[in-house]
């Protein structure tokens, strides 16, 4: 398991915290939102929807799932309110890369500062305190916000990985890879903190 400081992991707008076990009820019924899911698939909200919502936060709870990863729980700083989940995943701390995912948010902080103060808080602290060269996001063919927003942040697309895995409803995903790496990362850094306009050295 790699080291958290969550104090590194507080900014502005939101606020990261590790997954535990009282945030189960209320990410039940938050992530019970058809909209969330919409292009990812990730959970369909019918009948079965509990018994896969068990399964998936099973998941995220396994810090051994997808090689090794850490899962968050987001809060609005200003309200508390929490606002969805995210991860690092395939952590390989050997090769000095992780991925940042599995990310999503209740309807009402979509296309807010929320997002990218996240996406800043994890990369400055994948880049600078744990000092890696490389993040990647991995993001559904389908879900075109979700590369725009990729691609605002910074990220570099990099591969169109074809007929990459299943949907939970059995439907066909392509998966489209984007990068950023350490050499960018100053400017990334730069772009994200005018955006944000919450976070000083």
């Amino acid at each position: 398991m790699i080291p958290i400081n969550l104090s590194l992991l507080r900014g502005t707008y939101v606020r990261l915290e590790l997954l535990n076990e009282s945030h189960v009820p209320e990410l039940r019924r938050l992530a019970r939102d058809p909209r969330i899911w919409e292009f990812t698939k990730t959970l369909i909200v019918d009948d079965s929807y509990d018994v896969q919502f068990d399964k998936y936060i099973a998941a995220a709870f396994d810090p051994r799932n997808t090689g090794m990863q850490v899962s968050f729980v987001m809060r609005d700083a200003q309200t508390g309110a929490v606002m969805g989940m995210t991860r690092y995943y395939r952590i390989e701390p050997a090769m000095k890369r992780l991925a940042i995912g599995y990310t999503w948010y209740v309807p009402e902080y979509w296309g807010k500062v929320h997002n990218k103060e996240c996406k800043l808080l994890l990369l400055r602290y994948a880049f600078e305190t744990l000092g890696y060269q490389r993040v990647e996001f991995e993001v559904a063919h389908q879900n075109e916000r979700s590369q725009k927003a990729v691609l605002k942040i910074g990220g570099t697309q990099e591969a169109i990985l074809r007929k990459h895995g299943l949907h939970a409803d059995g439907t066909v995903r392509h998966t489209v890879v984007f990068s950023i790496i350490d050499d960018e990362w100053p400017e990334v850094k730069e772009r994200l903190m005018g955006i944000c306009e919450c976070l000083t050295e």
